[in-house]
């Protein structure tokens, strides 16, 4: 599984950063997160507002910072 947070650095996208990686700890599943904040990828992926979460090549939310209890629910959806 690989997940993707889309932003350029500012805070909302850190802390999410930081709630993917407790939610993949807690979820106990094995994932790769990686930050992105090459706007031009951002872009392709048709997110115009950010922080953004990206499970499997998928956008599962933009614009707001999700909880880790959210995170781990969309981790573990099929």
């Amino acid at each position: 599984m690989k997940i993707e947070i889309l932003g350029t650095g500012c805070a909302k996208c850190k802390a999410l950063e930081e709630a993917a990686k407790q939610a993949v700890a807690q979820s106990g599943k094995f994932a790769q997160v990686e930050k992105v904040d090459d706007i031009q990828k951002i872009m392709s992926y048709g997110v115009m507002s950010t922080p953004g979460l990206v499970i499997d090549g998928k956008v599962v939310s933009t614009g707001k910072l999700l909880g880790v209890a959210e995170i781990v629910e969309l981790i573990k959806a099929p």
